[in-house]
């Protein structure tokens, strides 16, 4: 595995859609390699106007790329977020310049959430709850079994994503969460 696919991992996001919201937290650490350089990173971000709410995992200048893309799609499809995230990913394949970015978002609208990747998927995940990153499928678990009590959205995930930040060394306790009223 070379660096930029290992750097593409290290971090955790996580959308959970519950009760009447959609909330994508993440983790704050950046590591290069073995070392952490950065702990209070923020990797979860609010865009067009606050309408839509994103994170991402991968390298950070790829990531700022393209959720400055996805703004840029944002505003050509306004209240369209599967149609702006469905042409972000054909550019995203397809360009030559953009098709080398390494990174993963997560990112919702007050209807839809979904993950994208460079790969060209733009899935809407079954019962509103996704991750990515290397702690992603640890946060994951435990949303899913979190989801099924009496947390709200927002409760399932801080307490998914300090599980993942006690398991996954490229995952810290340093979270920023955003939060929408979903339809």
């Amino acid at each position: 595995m070379n660096d930029a696919s290992h750097l593409m991992h290290a971090t955790t996001i996580l959308m959970v859609r519950k009760g009447g919201r959609v909330v994508i937290g993440g983790d704050g650490q950046v590591s290069l390699g073995q070392t952490i350089v950065k702990g209070n990173a923020k990797k979860v971000r609010r865009l067009a106007k606050g309408s839509v709410i994103g994170g991402f995992a991968g390298a950070t200048a790829d990531a700022f790329t393209l959720f400055e893309r996805l703004e840029g799609k944002l505003e050509q499809y306004p209240g369209q977020l599967t149609r702006a995230c469905v042409e972000l990913t054909k550019d995203w394949r397809t360009d030559r310049y953009l098709r080398r970015l390494e990174a993963m978002m997560l990112v919702a609208d007050k209807e839809v959430g979904l993950l994208l990747s460079g790969g060209g998927d733009v899935i809407e995940p079954e019962g509103g709850i996704a991750a990515i990153g290397s702690g992603g499928n640890y946060a994951l678990a435990a949303a899913r079994a979190l989801a099924e009590g009496d947390l709200d959205a927002e409760a399932v995930v801080r307490r998914s994503l300090a599980i993942a930040a006690e398991i996954c060394v490229y995952t810290n306790a340093n979270v920023v969460i955003e939060t929408l009223d979903a339809a």
